[in-house]
Parts: structure tokens; C-alpha cells; sequence
């Protein structure tokens, strides 16, 4: 594969196109232009580490290889770097000859969000599959461990561009017909983006049902989440799904994580949720962003959602520049690698609860934050019910409730 030296990078909104500016590697240093016409039109991509500049700009980091974060940010990680990595070596080709540049032309247009980069080096043909999920899952498994499978390419096709630590795939689904499609960038009518997650190896066999329960009590505690559902194998094994809330009715919506907007290194994170509090206000510009930070602080909070990094957080920004807080996402009772929060709470990480998130509410001038956590307690109260309507076995809801119970009670 010849290196890439220079990429063009777009808005893909779907219905049409915006050239934002350029990348250039040079001196093994990535450097990025924006485009005179882009500046006219105003538009902020990433308006705290990437405004609006008619200068040849670089990061203030090599946290993201080289790239600013909102480019990172197209980026797969976790089990999406994973897969495209495997399909290098299988290739012949050698990790340390792949730029973030290449990287990113191997994203092309298929990354998350509206972001898309030319020329595009996509890694294969779009190939018709035709598995069930219990296959994939099955594969995906094998790789994971280390393992070979012959649908690897296929996996790639369809996760390649994925962020996060579990294996995942990209589908069409229509709820009408209980249909699955895979692999097609433009989804037939009636068809809509979802994505479909399969257990890792250190998942409890019930994750699906515990994740899917976590959705309902999100919702139950206020908190605004893209629409769940548990897809069933032809084994009767169910998985986790969620709607893409980067997509709908074949438009796009640029996406940028905490973490990118931030320039946090989420790997070695030093975010508050008061940096968030902070971020979203800014970008929304109302008092309401911080009473969505703060539901979302208390619902990891008292949920034991530890593994609440700067890229579990994201906005989105449409066509016309407004920014909000994305959809929540990836809830589920977790630990971190270190076992403290990802994210602290006014500076507590280990233990945070109902007294630093109040400290929280008082310095953001929330008048509203006791009830606010009130409401997500009282919804982390009914797990029971949750885990018994989506069938959590014994073993994991005894488990899980013992935790929240204790939390709840703090």
C-alpha cells in the first residue's frame, strides 16, 4: 500500500458534501489547512482545539498520533484498530508503515459521524454476507483471542470502522420485517443504522441483557438514549443493539468525543465531569447542559458505570453549526482498569457520590441538582425489575444489585 502523504478532508452530510481543508504528512509531522471557502462559510468543526484559522496549523499534542483530536476522532479503536490491523499483517503489510494518515484513508467515508477523507484506501471489495449473528460472534471471538477466521475481510467490511473495546458490527435493521442487511452504505427504505455488539471474552454470558436493563433504567432515570433492542441468534443467544444516533434517513451528523474536542487522553484521562459540564454549556450555550451532565455523572455514579472515559462522551453538530450533548451511550455496570471512575466528580474518583455531585450542582449554580439525583437513584432502585423483564440471570443481578444498593444508600 503507498503511503499516504495528503488527504482532503469533508463534511459528508449525506445529501451533500463540504471540502473542509487538507492534512499533509511531511517531515514525518502531520500539518492541516483549512480551505478559504470552508472559513467563509463558518462552520467550527472542533471550536476549542480547531478554530476557524487561515494559518498551516499543527496539534498541541501527540496524544492522537499526530492529529488533532477531532480527526482522531474518525479513527477506529479498541476492536475496529484490531480488525484493520489483522488485515494488514495478513496482507503483508507492517504496522510501522501505516501512517494516521493511511489510517484515515482507510476510513475514507466510513467512519463515524459525517467527517470522510479522499483519496480513500478502503481495505475491500463490499462484499454480500450472509451470515447469522451467531457466526460472526463466533468469529469475532476467534479473533479477538488471537485466532485466525476466514471473516476477517467480512468483519472488516462491516466493524472495521468501530470504536471501543468490544467486538461490534454495523447493519441495516428494519423493525418491520425483523430483517438484518449488512455491509451497504446506503440502506434500502425502511431500513435504519444500527450497531450490534458481541460478548468479549471477560463478559459475563447475560452482558446483553445487562446492558439492555441498564438502557431501560437510563431512560427511567431521565437520561436521553438512541433506541435499544436485544437481536436473537439462531441459537437463542441474544446480543445488544443500539440505532445510530450519527445517522437517520441516509443524512449524517459530525460526531466529536469529549476526548477529541477536549484533546483528553482517554487512555490516561485527566477529565472532570465539571470539564464536561463546562464543554457542554459552551457549546450548547444553556443552563440545561449542565443538568445532562450532572444526570449523566449521577446515573455512572450510582450505576457502578466506572469505565465513563472521555470517549464515552460525545456531541453532535448538524448542517447548520448547533451543537448538543449526543445521545448517552455504553452504560453498563463496569470497572475501570485501575477500579476508580474514569471520570472524577469534583476531583473524587474513587468513591464520588451524592456529596460531590452536589458540590457540582452548587458551583455550576444548579438550583435543581438534589433532584436530579433523587430521580436517577430512585430509577438505579428498581434494577430488580429491569434485570427480571430482560432476563439477567440470578448470579448477575444478585451481584449487580448488591453493588447499586450500596451506592444507592451512600
Amino acid at each position: 500500500m503507498d503511503s499516504i502523504t495528503r488527504l482532503i478532508v469533508s463534511l459528508d452530510w449525506g445529501d451533500e458534501q463540504q471540502e473542509v481543508g487538507e492534512l499533509v504528512f511531511q517531515d514525518r509531522k502531520i500539518f492541516y489547512k483549512y480551505y478559504p471557502d470552508f472559513i467563509d462559510y463558518g462552520l467550527e468543526i472542533s471550536p476549542f482545539k480547531l478554530p476557524l484559522s487561515q494559518e498551516i496549523l499543527q496539534p498541541d499534542t501527540m496524544v492522537f498520533d499526530g492529529l488533532f483530536g477531532v480527526f482522531f476522532d474518525s479513527l477506529p479503536d479498541g476492536w475496529g484498530r484490531l480488525l484493520i490491523d489483522r488485515m494488514l499483517i495478513s496482507r503483508g503489510i507492517g504496522l510501522d508503515s501505516i501512517s494516521a494518515l493511511d489510517r484515515l484513508a482507510i476510513v475514507g467515508k466510513d467512519g463515524m459521524g459525517s467527517l470522510s477523507y479522499k483519496p480513500a484506501k478502503g481495505p475491500v471489495e463490499k462484499i454480500s454476507l450472509n451470515y447469522d449473528l451467531d457466526e460472526i460472534a463466533e468469529a469475532s471471538r476467534r479473533i479477538y483471542e488471537g485466532e485466525s477466521s476466514k471473516l476477517l475481510d467480512h468483519l472488516v467490511e462491516i466493524g472495521g470502522s468501530s470504536g471501543g473495546a468490544r467486538p461490534k458490527i454495523f447493519v441495516g435493521y428494519n423493525s418491520g420485517s425483523d430483517q438484518l442487511i449488512y455491509g451497504e452504505t446506503k440502506l434500502p427504505k425502511g431500513f435504519e443504522d444500527w450497531i450490534i455488539k458481541f460478548p468479549s471474552s471477560s463478559d459475563p454470558e447475560d452482558i446483553a441483557m445487562i446492558e439492555f436493563s441498564y438502557y431501560k433504567m437510563a431512560l427511567e432515570a431521565g437520561l436521553e438514549m438512541s433506541e435499544c433492542r436485544l437481536f436473537r441468534g439462531a441459537s437463542g443467544r441474544f446480543y445488544f443493539g443500539t440505532k445510530r444516533f450519527d445517522r437517520f434517513n441516509g443524512h449524517r451528523r459530525h460526531l466529536h468525543s469529549a476526548s477529541g474536542l477536549l484533546h483528553d487522553n482517554f487512555r490516561l484521562s485527566n477529565l472532570d465531569y465539571g470539564h464536561l459540564m463546562d464543554a457542554a454549556f459552551r457549546l450548547e450555550n444553556s443552563v440545561e447542559a449542565y443538568q445532562k451532565v450532572l444526570r449523566l455523572a449521577a446515573f455512572n455514579v450510582f450505576s457502578h458505570n466506572r469505565d465513563d472515559h472521555s470517549k464515552n462522551f460525545s456531541f453532535l453538530m448538524d448542517k447548520k453549526g448547533t451543537w448538543k450533548l449526543a445521545p448517552v451511550y455504553d452504560l453498563t455496570f463496569s470497572y475501570s482498569s485501575h477500579g476508580f471512575h474514569s471520570t472524577t466528580v469534583n476531583g473524587e474518583g474513587k468513591n464520588p457520590g451524592s456529596k460531590q455531585l452536589l458540590e457540582l450542582a452548587d458551583i455550576f449554580g444548579l438550583k435543581d441538582g438534589k433532584k436530579i439525583i433523587e430521580q436517577v437513584k430512585e430509577s438505579i432502585v428498581q434494577w430488580g425489575e429491569f434485570a427480571n423483564e430482560t432476563g439477567v440471570g440470578s448470579s448477575s443481578k444478585k451481584q449487580i444489585s448488591i453493588a447499586l444498593n450500596k451506592l444507592i444508600k451512600e
